[in-house]
């Protein structure tokens, strides 16, 4: 097929067509069936069509992608059999990228452009907390300060605290214990790397849609075996990265192939304990950014690891090997064979698990968008590695990546942080230094007065001394109703005063 993506075979080619592939896609199966074979098909497959390429890659394996594959008997034995035209060892080009700038190249965004909504999800904020937040942000915008990084964001957090009742009043109900609980959140966010990810330079988006000079869509590749770690901080992002590229891409409609396709692996991660506003905004993302030209496709073991809502939106379906050991795998299985346009030819419940490794169920859309029956198909070998890379392999690609000079030093601007300290200093150098002495002297008064009055750890008080001798020498009941007396005179006086 012309502009297409061949997957594999089953009584026919399979192909993946380019002018449909914005319309999204799954690619789901039991861990060890094949999955990944199929992501790298599919994302060389988009390379060669000149069309860019974002993917996470959790086990390192995706990797490979930047590295030829090597020909051996089984490999050569299945091109044969599909009878795959000019296949040959390839390597594909590829920018790594990594959140703690290690594996790649740092990516970072500023607090600004995450925003309050998904920063809230990151942090774990109640709705009292994250109202504070929001609090936080519309103060910011006011005062025309930059809201970049992790300083940035504590320390207009300490100026909320400062002036709090002034900020109530204007703004609404900011209490000390809210502000702390964020602050304790943005602790362990800093802990889990937050402070490298937030800062700049920015990533711009246009670094990821870029073609090389040979007109081959380069494979940004996004290190995530230890971001997946932290799946709230890993599922937040790639969300955060789609929403970016929803806000700031232009409507084109349908193109003959996409301007971008993301793959989003370990998608149940996005939708575990997501509120409802924010599934709501995922559904309303994935449905209208294949209009600007964006093909989203999720990896998961189960299809119903997805929302029923959005996984009606994804046309093109790749599922590998369910095992039906479990009421739960038995339900997967189900599901996923519901979710298939029927073949007559092919119990598609009864075959789900039967396929071996590299075998799949595959439908995808053809002309008009009108889904294909599902057809068992044997998978294509990709034409990479299939395997990691080395750490010198890696190095080398990073060291070849035409983005490095514009991402690997940080920047660090003048911003809120910087602002607010040196407003901080002006106020106190404000004060004149003769009201600083008074307060001084008043203070070491009232201080000598007080030891004098009850004394210190090492000498006796005059309270202590009367007493000691009133005691002394007043044995009767009288005297001691004097010394009651005149110990409660002096105590109420010291009260009173």
């Amino acid at each position: 097929m012309e502009n297409g993506i061949l997957l594999g075979q089953g009584d026919q080619p399979v192909y993946l067509s380019g002018r449909y592939a914005n319309r999204h896609g799954l690619i789901a199966g039991a861990t060890g069936t094949g999955k990944t074979v199929s992501l790298l098909v599919l994302a060389e497959g988009f390379s060669r069509m000149g069309v860019p390429v974002f993917m996470a890659d959790v086990k390192g394996d995706v990797a490979g992608l930047a590295a030829a594959g090597t020909l051996n008997d089984k490999i050569q034995q299945r091109v044969s059999l599909m009878n795959i035209q000019g296949y040959g060892p390839e390597a594909s080009p590829v920018v790594f990228w990594d959140i703690y700038g290690k594996a790649g190249h740092p990516v970072r965004t500023t607090i600004s452009e995450m925003g309050p909504a998904l920063l809230s999800r990151i942090l774990q904020l109640n709705d009292t907390q994250s109202g504070i937040l929001d609090i936080a942000f519309k103060l910011i915008d006011d005062q025309g300060l930059l809201l970049l990084d992790m300083d940035d964001l504590k320390a207009i957090l300490g100026f909320m605290v400062d002036h709090r009742k002034e900020i109530s009043s204007n703004y609404g109900l900011v209490s000390a214990q809210s502000i702390a609980a964020i602050q304790r959140s943005l602790l362990s966010l800093e802990e889990d790397g937050g402070n490298i990810f937030f800062g700049e330079p920015a990533l711009d988006l246009t670094d990821l849609m870029r073609t090389d000079l040979s007109g081959k869509g380069i494979i940004n590749i996004l290190c995530s075996d230890s971001l997946v770690l932290k799946p709230r901080l890993y599922s937040t992002f790639l969300l955060w990265l789609l929403s970016e590229l929803f806000e700031a891409l232009p409507e084109v409609g349908d193109l003959d192939k996409p301007r971008l396709v993301f793959f989003f692996d370990e998608a149940h991660l996005l939708f575990d304990d997501a509120p409802p506003a924010l599934l709501q905004r995922i559904e309303q993302v994935i449905r209208i950014i294949r209009s600007k030209g964006v093909g989203v496709y999720f990896c998961s073991q189960y299809p119903d690891d997805i929302p029923e809502d959005i996984l009606g939106q994804l046309g093109n379906r790749i599922q590998h090997a369910l095992r039906a050991y479990t009421p739960r795998d038995q339900k997967a299985v189900r599901t996923a064979a519901q979710t298939f346009v029927p073949n007559p030819k092919l119990n598609t419940t009864q075959v789900i698990s039967q396929l071996a490794v590299g075998e799949a169920l595959v439908s995808t859309l053809q002309d008009k968008g009108i889904p294909m029956p599902v057809e068992k198909t044997l998978i294509c070998p990709p034409r990479c590695r299939m395997g990691t890379l080395t750490p010198e392999e890696r190095t080398a690609v990073k060291l070849r990546s035409p983005v490095g000079i514009k991402y690997d030093t940080p920047v660090n601007r003048e911003s809120a942080y910087e602002i607010l300290k040196k407003r901080a200093k002006t106020i106190e150098s404000d004060i004149p230094s003769s009201t600083k002495s008074k307060d001084k002297e008043a203070s070491e008064s009232g201080g000598f007065f007080k030891d004098f009055l009850w004394g210190t750890k090492r000498r006796q008080g005059m309270v202590e001394t009367m007493a000691k001798q009133t005691a002394r020498t007043v044995g009767s009941q009288i005297g001691r109703q004097i010394l009651r007396g005149l110990l409660g005179g002096i105590l109420g006086g010291s009260k009173k005063r």
